[in-house]
């Protein structure tokens, strides 16, 4: 099966095209620096040809509330019409846990108008709803800085690794399209604030973690289960202590 994975060379798509290449599938990176891009258009229609499914786990650039709002819409809709055009029969995204609740920040906003497009196009379509990245903890952590402190609110937090992400999309990938959504999310639920807390000790980060029930997440304040999925999600299996030792180890 050719399965064309936009954002193919990026943390998750370079994963999900060597995960879809192990089981046998025609597996192939779309991305601006393979000669496709997504907000012009170039590169899509010879890319697509012959493709029974795309996988989108492209990213905007910038999270800036306009210029993430046009990347997801442009790049969706010429994308959609140029599967359209290519007789594609299976659009998966990527998205993330909580995009649909309140309070909403600039990119959650932006992930829900993409999703509303690939909802109304007439091509099946399967929607991954992901809990943030093991990969993506330091940037939090960064982003949460102010000063010495980093500010986290006491809400429930569950991440998970990129390699099970990318399994789990490679997984609806082949099967028939969901014309709706499933969640993924880690083995483990956990208040946001100790997360952090020991994480950064187990870095020998000096900064204090300080918990903060206004704390911003990238613009907005969090609910209770803002980031957290729904009964029912797919859970992976790596632990977070367990991923960073492996890392660690690698590097």
């Amino acid at each position: 099966m050719k399965i064309v994975v936009i954002g193919g060379t990026g943390l998750i798509g370079s994963k999900l095209v060597t995960e879809l290449g192990e089981h046998g599938h025609e597996a192939v990176a779309a991305a601006p620096n393979t000669g496709v891009n997504t907000l012009t258009g170039e590169g899509l229609a010879d890319v697509l040809a012959g493709a029974q499914v795309v996988i989108d786990v492209s990213n905007s650039p910038s999270f800036e509330e306009k210029a993430v709002l046009e990347f997801f819409e442009t790049s969706t809709r010429n994308l959609l019409a140029a599967e359209a055009a290519a007789g594609v029969g299976h659009h998966v995204a990527l998205s993330v846990v909580g995009t649909e609740r309140p309070p909403g920040n600039a990119y959650f906003r932006a992930k829900i108008a993409q999703e509303q497009l690939i909802e109304k196009s007439p091509i099946p379509f399967s929607l991954v709803h992901a809990t943030q990245f093991f990969e993506f903890v330091r940037r939090i952590a960064d982003e949460a800085t102010d000063g010495g402190k980093v500010r986290m609110a006491p809400v429930l937090f569950q991440p998970i690794a990129g390699d099970e992400v990318a399994q789990a999309l490679g997984r609806v990938s082949v099967g028939t399209p969901l014309n709706g959504r499933v969640e993924v999310a880690g083995p483990e639920q956990v208040r946001m604030d100790e997360f952090f807390r020991d994480v950064l000790a187990s870095w020998g980060d000096p900064r204090e973690v300080v918990t903060d029930p206004h704390a911003h997440y990238f613009g907005a304040e969090l609910l209770e289960r803002s980031l957290v999925p729904d009964d029912g999600a797919t859970l992976g299996r790596i632990r977070y202590r367990d991923w960073s030792a492996r890392n660690a180890a690698g590097k």
